[in-house]
């Protein structure tokens, strides 16, 4: 007997300005074991509070030492707008001067066109496995300078 497949896509025509952000913290001292369990309160609270412009959040896990997250935002200024407000600016502006033996990534996609990474203490995965690294300064050293937007 043949199996019926019920296949599905979605309609993203409403949301023309879609990023897609994949970020992850990945253990690599013990330090980090207690920077990754702390981080599970400030998550909780993005999921609960659904910041304006937050579609959908997923966790994800790569392994044991290595969390990671998919988000799925309206447009560009909403996700700058959450990265810019608290409690994620003050977080990033620690994490930014001490990483507290973890390392930290993300990757951008943007639907309008546009990728972009940061990998913080942490060697490049993803885009970073095949496309050559450049220093985040200058015109890289923001997002949008980044996503050439």
């Amino acid at each position: 007997m043949d199996a019926f497949v019920f296949r599905r896509s979605v309609d993203l025509s409403a949301y023309p300005d879609l990023i897609v952000v994949y970020l992850g913290l990945r253990v690599n001292r013990w330090l980090g074991v207690k920077t990754l369990l702390g981080i599970g309160p400030g998550i909780a609270a993005i999921e609960k509070s659904k910041p304006a412009g937050l579609l959908a959040h997923e966790p994800m896990m790569f392994s044991l030492r290595h969390l990671a997250f998919r988000q799925y935002w309206r447009d560009l200024e909403s996700l700058e707008a959450f990265v810019r407000s608290e409690p994620h600016k003050t977080w990033w502006k620690q994490f930014s001067k001490d990483h507290q033996g973890a390392g930290f990534w993300h990757e951008v996609y943007r639907l309008k066109g546009g990728m972009e990474a940061l990998y913080l203490d942490m060697p490049p995965i993803g885009l970073g496995s095949f496309a050559p690294a450049k220093a985040a300064e200058g015109d890289f050293a923001t997002l949008r300078g980044r996503l050439g937007a």
